[in-house]
């Protein structure tokens, strides 16, 4: 695969014009006073005094001057070049926009304040537009800086990159314009002065980057969500403020708690309150039906709406909301299916039926905007349904749709710190939610939302507001990153909604078992690589630790493989089919050496890789991702000279190897066999579990280590792989000491066992010389010790 463009390195602010493209026109600031008289000339058939910058300077660019380079003849981004045809087409239709109409009191309220709260409703343009205004306004090309604008979810910083790309009339997305999600950086070195990118990467940039120099405004998109990355850049960038001055700040929300934003970010403003410029949104009336009585079965009852919809309403497109990809995809075939059966009794017309997930590819995602399908020879009306996550709520706009059909669900991380349980459940939406779902059918005309849930229900049972995901999120990832930040004082930073002590305390306790952090709470040499990978700390402590088992190159497959979406199908209506193509390639000792060997499998058949992946019920999506992935976590391995290396494929450690690379990771998600009947009791946490009937093993070992744990109608644990407790005592000697389990617990007494018989003791007690023994059980001198007992 291709390589992406390198990361952009910063560029002084004096660079010089030999070596800035955007320069090219100018040699120097004259007392702040726009471009100095003496500016050599410009190349090309513009002279210097045509140039569209000249007389501009950063921050006092008014609406007239910036509207004069929307409406010249040349680009002053690429190279002067005459504006297309096309860019004439868009620039018409972004005038359209509500957001356009306050240009000049946008750009007035910027130029003089540090911190602005941008309250712009669902469909205004103001994730499209705004930083456009800010890069007339602001000019960072010509200080060799950038202008970023996150997103909460990876397919709006893609999408949006690509549509502000076009209205820009970049070359192409990668280069004026560009993006940056985890494991993806489309962007140009030197080139690239506006970059739409995921929260949590421009987290992991300030780890780097403590004072975000690069930038010289960061706009935070969609705030709104109170995702967990943007409730601590919300937090990081009101420090960094106050130690530069020069960093101009937005904030944009929908209408939800706008107040609240303007009083968190007015420490510095004599009113209190940070100033906000409000756009309404271009909106029609929407009617609102609801169901007489609650659905049993909401994804069935959301398909039998649509396609009421498409048989007795008059043309226009539909939005169904659903939870998550296998759902989507699931009424994406269903509704096609039966659309076609409709149009073939000539009952309606024909239909078409586009998912939007967070893991779809950049170019199926751009489906979404396709026109729907023209009249059918009856003359019936074509639609188009986008079947999506709640990512069409708020992040991305697609026009044409009139319909909206709203089940009332979404998925949902909640983390309980008491058990140490994380899970992704689907759960009832807020009543914010819900307005803005309905709010999509109003764009373009009149339109009709249709909830299939209870008025009581809506009134009495669904909350006002979304709860912050730093409320509800497991935060050892989180806090690993602010500690490398240098902030230490995790309870009293500067939260807008502070999250459980108890939630900090766990996190900090599992950082402190997987040696990241020491005893006074500092970064360890482990810990300050382990915050480099963009991963989980377990799965970054497996990385890390794996040259030490000879294994890297597989590990290194397997980290990527537990990085993507589940690889594997299961259609409805092949499941044996798909259970027997699964078990081609499970191994015996666990589901993530499964993994290993579908992903060696599919190397070896790259070359026929869409049949190959048909034929054996694999996503071949989820797989080339992972490619992707591996090689960017490739590079990271390099970067801190860990070596790539592999044990003997004969070798009869191959597979333990990688086991023990797994346990130094995973010991904190570890379950010991209870009795006869298959259950587990998960590790320090006591929860009761079943394997889940994913599991590819045929027997239930005593001691297995898992992936995931997943809350259904029971407990089930996920991608489960058989260790030694041998393991679990040598390489988490702290974790597993006997004398931290119950006096009576199975568990003990099973740890217990092992430790007496590795010493070649009989005891039952666990005190004495056992204790001793686990005391002087740890560090690089261990043998000698114990030769010494």
């Amino acid at each position: 695969m291709s390589e992406p463009p390198a990361k952009r390195s910063k560029m002084e602010s004096n660079t010089a014009p030999e070596t800035n493209p955007y320069l090219a026109h100018r040699q120097e600031y004259q007392n702040g006073n726009g471009l100095s008289n003496g500016a050599s000339g410009v190349t090309g058939s513009v002279d210097r005094k045509e140039h569209p910058l000249n007389g501009m300077v950063p921050r006092k660019v008014t609406v007239d001057q910036a509207k004069k380079i929307m409406d010249g003849e040349v680009n002053p981004f690429k190279n002067l070049s005459a504006w297309s045809s096309n860019y004439k087409k868009i620039l018409e239709q972004r005038k359209g926009l509500p957001v356009y109409q306050k240009m000049q009191e946008f750009l007035s309220v910027f130029n003089e304040n540090q911190i602005v709260v941008m309250e712009g409703q669902t469909g205004s343009g103001k994730t499209t537009q705004i930083p456009q205004f800010v890069c007339y306004s602001d000019l960072p090309m010509l200080r060799g800086k950038m202008v970023a604008c996150t997103q909460p979810r990876r397919v709006a910083a893609m999408s949006v990159a690509k549509r502000v790309a076009d209205e820009m009339d970049a070359v192409q997305l990668g280069k004026q314009v560009g993006y940056s999600i985890r494991f993806e950086d489309m962007t140009e070195q030197g080139t690239t002065f506006l970059k739409y990118m995921t929260d949590g990467m421009l987290l992991r940039e300030a780890m780097n980057d403590p004072l975000l120099e690069r930038y010289s405004t960061v706009i935070l998109d969609e705030a709104h969500e109170r995702t967990l990355a943007t409730d601590i850049l919300m937090g990081l960038l009101k420090d960094i403020a106050k130690r530069r001055p020069d960093l101009k700040i937005i904030v944009m929300s929908a209408t939800l708690d706008v107040a609240k934003f303007q009083k968190y970010f007015g420490d510095t403003n004599p009113t209190g309150l940070a100033p906000v410029v409000k756009v309404s949104g271009r909106t029609f009336p929407v009617e609102t039906f609801f169901t007489q009585e609650p659905e049993n079965d909401y994804v069935e009852a959301a398909i039998r709406t649509v396609l009421f919809i498409h048989q007795a309403e008059d043309e226009g497109d539909v939005l169904l909301f659903l939870t998550g990809e296998e759902e989507i995809e699931d009424a994406c075939r269903k509704i096609r299916a039966e659309g076609e059966e409709l149009a073939n009794k000539g009952m309606a017309g024909p239909i078409l039926a586009v998912p939007l997930y967070s893991s779809l590819p950049p170019h199926q995602q751009q489906r979404i905007f396709d026109n729907a399908p023209p009249a059918g020879k009856d003359g019936l009306p074509g639609r188009k349904v986008v079947i999506s996550t709640n990512i069409a709520e708020t992040s991305l706009t697609i026009d044409g749709i009139v319909y909206v059909v709203d089940p009332g669900f979404c998925k949902q991380k909640v983390y309980n710190p008491r058990v140490r349980l994380e899970s992704l459940l689907v759960t009832p939406i807020s009543k914010a939610s819900a307005m803005q779902r309905a709010g999509r059918a109003g764009r373009t005309r009149p339109g009709k939302c249709f909830r299939l849930y209870t008025e009581r229900d809506f009134v009495k049972e669904l909350e006002e507001q979304t709860h912050p995901e730093i409320l509800r999120s497991n935060l050892s990832n989180t806090v690993l990153e602010l500690i490398k930040l240098g902030i230490k004082d995790l309870v009293h930073f500067d939260y807008m909604d502070a999250p459980a002590p108890e939630t900090i305390m766990r996190a900090l306790e599992l950082l402190h078992y997987l040696a990241a952090l020491d005893d006074e709470g500092n970064l360890t040499p482990l810990g300050a690589i382990m915050a480099e990978f963009p991963l989980d700390p377990q799965l970054a402590k497996m990385l890390i630790v794996s040259p030490e088992f000879g294994c890297s190159n597989e590990v290194l497959s397997l980290t990527a493989m537990l990085s993507v979406p589940n690889v594997f199908m299961r259609p409805a209506s092949q499941r044996k089919e798909a259970d027997l193509a699964k078990a081609q390639f499970s191994h015996p000792d666990g589901d993530h050496l499964t993994l290993l060997n579908v992903y060696h499998a599919y190397k070896s058949n790259e070359d026929d890789a869409k049949n190959w992946c048909w034929q054996n019920y694999l996503n071949q999506r989820s797989l080339a991702q992972a490619d992707n992935v591996r090689t960017q976590l490739k590079r990271a391995m390099e970067k801190f000279d860990l070596e790539l290396c592999s044990t003997a494929w004969e070798d009869r450690n191959y597979w333990n190897n990688i086991r023990q690379a797994l346990t130094c990771g995973f010991f904190m998600q570890v379950a010991h066999k209870e009795g006869e009947k298959g259950s587990y009791m998960t590790v320090k946490d006591n929860q009761v579990v079943r394997l889940h009937l994913s599991c590819g093993m045929d027997t239930t070992p005593e001691w297995v280590l898992y992936n995931e744990f997943v809350l259904t109608t029971a407990n089930f644990i996920r991608t489960v792989t058989e260790v030694r407790p041998e393991w679990l005592l040598e390489y988490a000697a702290e974790y597993f000491d006997p004398e931290s389990f119950p006096a009576n617990s199975e568990t003990r007494r099973a740890l217990q066992r092992v430790l007496d018989r590795k010493l070649g003791k009989v005891s039952s007690s666990g005190h004495g010389k056992d204790r001793k023994e686990k005391k002087d059980r740890d560090g690089k001198d261990k043998k000698k010790k114990r030769k010494a007992e």
